[in-house]
């Protein structure tokens, strides 16, 4: 295990008048060039096709630093169009370069694009895969990781060195054959492995007795819940999602799909071997797969891995919320952090309350939102919105609140303000967890309950003082979760549901946030590299 080096190139103007000088410097640049192929894989030890980039599986990690230009030119060398989404990487002013099928057009076969985005004012642990179909099944997914400035101080000493764990399920079965099970109508079986960083075991991380590492470790599943935890260790949590944490001490997490953490590990017991471990959370059978924690000179094996264990949810029940916040509070790399940022105060302007369902269409399985199972239109809707294109999408076809009658297909689009303050309450009322994800921001998580019945007397019992703020959430069988948002970031943003299957099925939107201004300060133009296709390819 050794400390991340980053390697920027900065572009900047200088002018010098007389004997002054003075200087016009941008933010440094990061530059990728990322190929993207088939290749054979053996992640379970059964030889399958997946998703390489660069050769790479798991893709390359992008190592930045706050408010880093990230340049990715993605080249498409598979049969099929493709997009890569950066999963909490806000994309402030840049919804173009999301990478999802709402905010722009595939990228053909044998054809590139190129993303150019700023990680404005965030640090934290996110990661990046594909978006379409269901190519997030078969690879092409790294971690993203941004580190502070160095004028920005963090609340835990420097650690010696950090590396990124990605731990997700995985199916032998290929991504096609999984996206015709889902297209026959049929719901996907529990996979068949957990891997980290691809491997289902054996990922050996490295470490001396007495330093301190971080350990930023992601859920790049598509189906299922985590538990992590390292043999007779215990995790200091520092970081989710890009907040900091009061530094409260774990034996172990539990991390849902899409997302991420950030925890403190000391090397402390006898020099040895120990078993870094993740099983899956809500599965019968529960699946279990290790990688190994070894102090520096060891030669001793592992002993064996912890049985499951204690688990702590980073969450409070109904009964505890008037009396007992979670005491996790942020910090962000804006110059106001918003551990600082008083959320309890503001009036919120907007409610949604959004079920999800499992629903049948033409007599196929198909998941809602409000009783709308998304379809993509072949025209992107935020060029749609841009060109004032007409017929792609309407803000009629899904309510602020579950409706009546049966299911139909669409696609859902709600339309809100810009620096509106929302309320959204996710009403789960499936018996298995969901985990909901909104590109461009971070949500202040403020109330969870057991029970699908959710009403508005709940409120008086949300954290309204230091909530975390996250982008991916859960919502427990048959329960609700509450969050807040205010919606300062212009653009089409993807409301999903991180479990990659209902996703596809339709369980998903999207949140207009808009005003009448044209302005850079709130927005860039479309990027003159913008793809055109459907009704856009007329413009």
């Amino acid at each position: 295990m050794r400390p991340t080096i980053f390697v920027h190139f900065s572009v900047g103007i200088s002018v010098c008048l007389s004997s002054f000088c003075s200087i016009n410097a941008e933010d440094p640049y990061l530059y990728y060039t990322w190929t993207v192929t088939y290749g054979t894989i053996s992640p379970l030890g059964v030889p399958q096709k997946g998703i390489l980039i660069n050769g790479q599986f798991p893709g390359p990690n992008i190592e930045a630093v706050t408010n880093d230009i990230v340049i990715v030119n993605v080249i498409n060398k598979l049969d099929e169009p493709f997009l890569i989404t950066w999963n909490g990487i806000k994309q402030r002013k840049t919804t173009w370069q999301d990478g999802v099928l709402g905010t722009q057009c595939p990228i053909p076969p044998n054809t590139n694009w190129t993303y150019k985005f700023q990680t404005k004012d965030q640090i934290g642990t996110f990661s990046y895969f594909p978006s379409t179909k269901l190519h997030r099944a078969a690879g092409g997914f790294g971690g993203f990781n941004v580190a502070q400035r160095s004028v920005i101080s963090v609340p835990y000493p420097i650690p010696a060195g950090e590396c990124t764990l990605l731990v997700g399920d995985w199916y032998k079965t290929g991504h096609k054959e999984l996206q015709q099970t889902l297209d026959s109508g049929k719901n996907l079986p529990l996979p068949d492995g957990l891997l980290i960083n691809g491997l289902l075991k054996n990922a050996v991380f490295t470490g001396e007795k007495g330093k301190t590492y971080k350990f930023r470790v992601s859920n790049v599943g598509i189906a299922t819940s985590i538990n992590f935890r390292i043999q007779s260790h215990t995790m200091t949590l520092v970081e989710v999602e890009g907040a900091h944490t009061l530094q409260e001490v774990y034996e172990s997490l539990d991390i849902h799909p899409g997302q991420s953490v950030a925890v403190l590990v000391t090397p402390h017991g006898s020099v040895g071997d120990y078993f870094i471990v993740a099983s899956t959370r809500f599965t019968k059978p529960i699946l279990t797969t290790t990688g190994i924690l070894r102090y520096a000179g060891s030669n001793t094996p592992a002993s064996k891995p912890l049985p499951i264990g204690p688990t702590y949810h980073i969450h409070w029940s109904m009964k505890q919320a008037r009396t007992i916040r979670l005491n996790l509070t942020a910090n962000a790399a804006r110059p106001n952090p918003q551990g600082s940022f008083h959320y309890g105060t503001i009036p919120v302007v907007r409610r949604l309350l959004l079920a999800n369902t499992a629903t049948k269409l033409d007599g196929k399985l198909r998941y809602a939102v409000n009783k709308v199972s998304y379809v993509d239109p072949e025209t992107p809707l935020k060029l749609a919105d841009w060109l004032n294109i007409p017929g792609v999408f309407n803000f009629n076809t899904i309510k602020d609140t579950p409706s009546p009658g049966p299911a139909v297909y669409g696609a859902s689009v709600i339309g809100t303000a810009l620096h509106d303050f929302v309320e959204i309450v996710f009403q789960n009322t499936e018996a298995t967890l969901q985990s909901w994800h909104l590109d461009g921001y971070s949500v202040y998580v403020v109330a969870y309950g057991h029970a699908a019945n959710w009403t508005s007397a709940i409120r008086r019992r949300y954290n309204l003082v230091d909530a975390v703020p996250r982008h991916t959430v859960q919502v427990y069988p048959l329960g609700w979760t509450a969050v807040l948002v205010s919606l300062d970031n212009k653009g089409m943003w993807n409301l999903r549901s991180a479990i990659w299957s209902k996703r596809y099925l339709g369980q998903q939107l999207y949140i207009r946030v808009w005003n009448n201004e044209h302005s850079l300060f709130t927005e860039s133009d479309m990027p003159l590299n913008t793809l055109h296709c459907g009704k856009a390819k007329q413009h």
